[in-house]
């Protein structure tokens, strides 16, 4: 942890703040020692549940039906901020100027070679 440098875009993840880290009261780590046997416990619970071999009902994960049902309705859930407009307009709205840009510089110099008389028409289908 000595050698973490806090990056410029991002402020210093409060599990790395040393006042937080070190200088812990005896009153957190109560907490902290509950919450994780509570976590333990329902951990054991599932594990129980989804190993036993007599087992005919589907076993329901909360935690599992919670995220699948954020991954499938993405919509109701957006909420717009400045980096996904810039995705939006990255990914979106410049390709298709930059294929604009393309495909019309390509079509004008062939109709100036055309009207030079220096375009070789490789398909033609009259001489």
């Amino acid at each position: 942890m000595a050698d973490y440098r806090e990056s410029p875009f991002a402020s210093r993840p409060k599990t790395l703040d040393p006042a937080e880290y070190f200088n812990l009261s005896p009153e957190y780590r109560r907490t902290e020692e509950e919450r994780a046997a509570l976590r333990a416990n329902l951990k054991r619970q599932y594990q129980l549940q989804l190993n036993n071999p007599l087992r005919k009902e589907l076993i329901e994960d909360p935690a599992l039906t919670r995220w699948t049902y954020a991954r499938t309705n993405v919509y109701p859930h957006f909420r717009p901020t400045a980096k996904t407009s810039l995705l939006g307009a990255l990914f979106g709205v410049v390709p298709l100027f930059f294929w604009f840009a393309v495909f019309k510089t390509d079509r004008d110099k062939r109709e100036e070679q055309i009207k030079a008389g220096t375009y070789d028409r490789k398909y033609k289908i009259s001489y």
